[in-house]
């Protein structure tokens, strides 16, 4: 796993093969940023970033110049992992939080001014995650919601959607 752009530019972790966790690929997760970037300006952002798995996103979140970001992972090895990254960069401004995402969103009471999630493509409640998201007031008035989600979910009648991204078998759809 490398991080693609930012002050952490090229770090490489190496994710053990134990993993359960399905990382971004880089093409996907470069693809997704370029996009992005004319939609929100990471520097200073606060950032949500659920269903953690390797950190991945975090990493990338923070080397772009967020100010703070939150992340949501329940597995203790991944969690643990998301961790070591974080210590191997030497930043405070993420607060790595291991837990239930969906008990996360029901009790958190901060807004976000970036929101990535990215769960298990066969999770049986992947499909309410936007409509949570949107009800608990999580993102910020001019915040943006990336959800990546396997090819059998569309979102284009979503009151919040703005765009979907294929890119092989990864999809995002953004939301604001």
């Amino acid at each position: 796993m490398r991080i693609i752009t930012g002050i952490y530019k090229g770090r490489h972790f190496d994710i053990p093969r134990t993993f359960k966790a399905r990382p971004t690929t880089d093409f996907a997760k470069e693809n997704i940023f370029n996009v992005l970037n004319q939609y929100v300006d990471f520097e200073e952002a606060t950032a949500l970033d659920l269903f953690s798995g390797t950190g991945s996103i975090t990493l990338e979140l923070l080397s772009r110049g967020c100010s703070r970001v939150i992340s949501v992972e329940m597995d203790r090895d991944h969690h643990r992992f998301i961790q070591q990254c974080l210590e191997k960069l030497g930043t405070q401004a993420a607060t790595p939080l291991r837990g239930d995402v969906f008990k996360f969103i029901k009790a958190c009471k901060q807004q976000f001014d970036f929101i990535f999630a990215d769960p298990p493509y066969a999770l049986k409640e992947l499909p309410t995650i936007p409509d949570l998201i949107f009800e608990k007031g999580l993102l910020k008035e001019d915040g943006v919601f990336v959800f990546e989600h396997g090819k059998d979910y569309d979102f284009s009648q979503h009151p919040h959607f703005r765009e979907h991204r294929s890119y092989g078998s990864v999809n995002f759809t953004i939301f604001t």
